[in-house]
């Protein structure tokens, strides 16, 4: 039953019998097949069919967690005590800025105490690492603190604070962030992402209207786009141009300065296994 079981996540992730067979290598009958097996072991129906969606009913609702459950229970069973002796992929998710600036120690860390290891890197935005976690598609993630509240079923640990800056063209003058951001063109990060989130409440609590020369979530994009003089930006000081001295002047928030956490996330009922355990080891 226990494909059963991950097919039954897998439709309630991607809402339709089609959708998840694609993403688990099955066609939409096999999946058919193995959900009507699934309800016929349980004497119960898990879904309302409605078109082509398969939404849960209340016994599906009730089914979904210990389902997780389940196969995470059944994960553990292959795990041995001794780091050094797993074998196995380990799923990580990661933002650009954790790709080229915590991991690449960190894994070499994790590869010396447990050489048998196989860590897959799963690069990705905060939001759909998050989601990632949350369905079991990744064992675990470094991403931004989300700004609301995370479900139960998930850990975060903050493992680094980033403090935002201001960076301007080389030649345009002025130390003032406040009167810069008000009178020069900005390079926005963007919006939607959970660090740009931080820049709109900063903006909004400093009664700043900005002029928006562009809206991007690369970080390293933003730099160049300051470097050529497109406008300022407020980013968090992360990344690669920190180390290849991007033609940026940066100038300082003082005590306006706020900051972006970055956290490790994994699944609540994951997080005492020995080899996550490690990994947030070898992160620090």
């Amino acid at each position: 039953m226990l494909r059963e079981l991950k097919t039954f996540i897998a439709v309630t992730r991607y809402g339709t019998f089609a959708a998840a067979g694609m993403h688990i290598g099955l066609t939409q009958s096999a999946v058919s097949a193995q959900m009507r097996n699934l309800e016929q072991a349980l004497g119960i129906r898990l879904f309302d069919r409605t078109g082509r969606q398969a939404i849960l009913n209340a016994a599906g609702q009730r089914a979904l967690p210990m389902a997780r459950e389940i196969l995470e229970t059944f994960q553990r069973m292959a795990v041995s005590d001794d780091v050094s002796e797993f074998r196995g992929e380990l799923r990580v998710g990661a933002v650009a800025t954790a790709q080229t600036g915590l991991l690449p120690q960190a894994l070499l860390r994790l590869r010396q105490q447990a050489p048998l290891l196989e860590p897959k890197l799963v690069p990705g935005v905060s939001l759909n690492l998050l989601s990632q976690v949350d369905a079991g598609e990744l064992d675990l993630a470094i991403l931004i603190k989300p700004p609301f509240e995370l479900p139960k079923e998930l850990s975060a640990q903050v493992i680094r604070q980033e403090p935002f800056v201001l960076i301007v063209p080389p030649d345009l003058e002025g130390e003032d962030p406040l009167q810069v951001l008000s009178t020069h063109p900005h390079v926005r990060y963007d919006r939607n992402s959970f660090g740009g989130r931080l820049v709109t409440r900063f903006l909004r609590e400093q009664q700043i209207e900005v002029k928006v020369a562009l809206e991007l979530d690369e970080l390293e994009a933003i730099v160049k786009m300051v470097e050529c003089g497109l406008g300022v930006a407020l980013i968090p000081q992360a990344g690669l141009w920190l180390d290849y001295g991007a033609k940026v002047r940066v100038i300082g928030l003082g005590e306006l300065t706020f900051y972006r956490e970055i956290v490790l996330l994994q699944r609540y009922s994951q997080r005492t296994q020995p080899i996550q355990q490690l990994f947030a080891q070898c992160l620090v």
